[in-house]
């Protein structure tokens, strides 16, 4: 009789022991599913390992009923990193390997690799693509940084590198923080690699996920293109790992296990020998303080490739404007209108408004299951919370003073769309947010793609349209709003602020030297927009690195989010004050501990959310070991009341 060990993915770190059945002899082997009794109920676990010993105890053991892959899924290196997983980010070992590997019972007759396209390799590299090229071939150093503007070329200097490892007979990973971008990315890249790329994302079925990731184990894939949770392929002979526009808080899940890809990457790369390679034109704070630390070798690339120039900015003061596009603006859009050049518009806020208030009392309109603002969509002529979803058509009454003087405040891309499609009657005018690309299959890249081709002139779109996208034919950048990022409660709000503006800028004149930036804000002499303004990188992460010391909050510490939530705002509360006031007694308890600094339990920012209370403590340590071993004593035996959830989010890039 053989044993299997089997791990489910269950609340709580265990495996358990099934007898494998004679017919099941050859298929029941390490890092296959297998479906299982369990109780009442039959689950899927996933075998860790066989033995011919029973194990001691007088118990029954039930068989293995199914074994559902004919090949393994995941192998021992997977095993180790969710091992790994569950001490970092406090989430059983099954749990994360569940999340790992793909859900498909059978894999898809459709092939994974993207369909080919025209795309060809740059002949001649910049001088600054041959000087980065050199140094990651030269280097003994294991971890690198492409610090390189927009438009500098840093993606051929990836792809470079990644030929060299393919010769190699090794594989390499590509990591992007969007879809989006990854769908771009595997058009460039198809043929270069004579079809040997696979692509990994949330968008695909689950049997073509599991075709996908088939093709990686057997090593018939050579190059993986993917978003977040492609840092968990499993790979035969990993050579390399490409993690682009590093600084992306996408990068980061939102769910559990909260792992962060940069963390999962640099772990794994370490383990197998692997080369690492972070990119951006404006790195993380974490990542600036490991380059200045020499923990990580940077490779500047500080000119753009061709005739491309960074653009002229310009900073629009519009706390006296009465229209959303400012004159400055509108003039900079027909000059470029006339000379058929293309026009992006950023607004980081969807809708029409995002607002709904009475004018008499003042009070604004918010979700009845969240702590936010309601946010007016003029074509479905509805309020709509972006939140958790929450609709309802508009109110005529204040539920307040009771006065019928009620108006949508504040502005959003629909609102914007209307006023641009008015200002420029015979323009060709697309807007692409989330309300756009989850109206149709296929829509997002439809957009792209005509707006590359010069088939629309003005593109006005969200952050989606921010992120390492080429438009050729751009000349002008408007941003709208340059504020709505610097008024929120996190200390990070200064650098998303700066990242998004500097990357947006990055989209004019990426291959011209005539890019224009309009920046409109009420706030001009912000650090992060006069330094986005100045293109003055050294100076904001200079002041911003000496703010973030000065108050002990990351990269000078490791953070520890400890949310509570209930639907019950006075068992959220008290479940957070119990835990707070355990946390204080084992800090006190041993000198060990002494460097844990307990944050009092409060409400989170945003206190509510989706019909859930939240209440939140904040670890903190300068040291992430002492962080992780205090919290692993404080919550191994601890068990959270009834009706109550706790989120436990390890080195959190948002506490909202």
């Amino acid at each position: 009789m053989r044993f299997a060990s089997v791990l489910l993915p269950l609340p709580y770190e265990s495996d358990y022991t099934y007898s494998i059945p004679e017919k099941l002899i050859d298929k029941a082997v390490f890092g296959v599913r297998c479906s299982v009794p369990f109780g009442r109920r039959k689950m899927t676990g996933f075998i860790i390992a066989i033995s011919d010993i029973r194990p001691d105890g007088d118990y029954e053991i039930k068989d293995i009923e199914r074994v559902i892959d004919e090949t393994p899924i995941f192998n021992e290196e997977l095993l180790d990193i969710a091992r790994w997983m569950r001490k970092m980010y406090f989430t059983p070992t099954g749990i994360s390997l569940s999340m790992m590997t793909p859900s498909g019972r059978k894999d898809s007759e459709i092939s994974p690799f993207y369909e080919p396209s025209s795309f060809k390799a740059i002949e001649r590299l910049s001088e600054g693509q041959q000087r980065a090229l050199a140094t990651l071939r030269e280097s003994d150093s294991g971890v690198f940084y492409l610090f390189g503007v927009t438009g500098s070329g840093k993606s051929e200097v990836y792809l470079r590198r990644a030929e060299d490892m393919i010769k190699q007979g090794r594989q390499v990973l590509y990591m992007v923080p969007e879809i989006t971008l990854s769908d771009q990315l595997s058009d460039e890249v198809y043929e270069r690699f004579h079809g040997h790329v696979a692509i990994l994302h949330s968008s695909l079925t689950p049997s073509q996920r599991l075709k996908a990731w088939h093709e990686i184990a057997s090593g018939e894939a050579s190059i993986v293109i993917g978003a977040r949770s492609s840092v968990f392929a499993p790979f035969r002979n990993l050579g390399l790992i490409i993690l682009d526009e590093e600084h992306e808080p996408a990068y980061k899940s939102g769910n559990a296990p909260r792992y962060h890809a940069r963390q999962v990457a640099q772990y794994r790369a370490a383990k197998c020998g692997a080369e690492f390679v972070m990119g951006s034109a404006t790195p993380s704070l974490e990542a600036w303080e490991m380059m200045q630390k020499g923990r990580v070798k940077r490779i500047d690339m500080p000119e753009r490739i061709g005739e491309g120039r960074y653009p002229r900015i310009e900073i629009v003061n519009t706390l006296r404007e009465k229209r959303n596009i400012s004159p400055v603006l509108e003039k900079a859009i027909r000059k470029a209108l006339s000379e058929k050049k293309g026009v992006l518009l950023f607004l980081n806020r969807r809708g029409f408004t995002y607002g709904y208030q009475c004018r008499n009392c003042g009070t604004v309109l918010t979700c009845p299951n969240c702590s936010v603002s309601l946010t007016y969509h003029k074509k479905e002529n509805r309020l709509i919370c972006h939140t958790c979803g929450y609709s309802s058509e508009p109110v005529h009454v204040c539920p307040e003073c009771f006065s019928r003087d009620l108006a949508p405040s504040g502005f959003g891309t629909e609102n914007i769309e209307e006023e641009a499609k008015a200002l420029f009657p015979y323009a060709r005018i697309a807007r692409l947010d989330t309300d756009i690309a989850e109206s149709g299959k296929g829509k997002t890249q439809e957009i792209l793609q005509a707006f590359r081709n010069g088939r629309i002139d003005i593109l006005l779109g969200t952050q989606m349209i921010a992120k390492g996208l080429n438009f050729p034919l751009v000349s002008l950048v408007g941003v709208l709003n340059a504020d709505s990022s610097l008024m929120l409660p996190d200390f990070r709000a200064e650098e998303r602020t700066f990242d998004l503006l500097h990357q947006v800028a990055g989209r004019a004149g990426r291959y011209r030297d005539d890019g224009y930036v309009i920046i409109q804000t009420t706030q001009p002499f912000s650090p992060a927009i006069s330094a986005a303004a100045d293109n003055d990188l050294e100076t904001f992460y200079g002041k911003e690195m000496n703010n973030r010391k000065a108050t002990s909050f990351p990269p000078f510490s490791r953070l520890l989010n400890l949310t509570f939530r209930s639907v019950s705002e006075e068992k959220a509360r008290d479940a957070a004050d119990e835990l707070g006031e355990l946390a204080s007694r084992l800090e006190e308890s041993s000198k060990v501990y002494e460097d844990i600094e307990i944050f009092s339990p409060s409400p989170c920012p945003v206190e509510k959310r989706a019909r859930y209370y939240r209440y939140h403590i904040l670890l903190r340590s300068v040291s992430a070991s002492l962080l992780l071993s205090f919290a692993h004593k404080l919550l191994d035996d601890y068990k959270v009341p009834s009706g109550v959830y706790l989120e436990i989010d390890m080195d959190p890039v948002s506490i909202m």
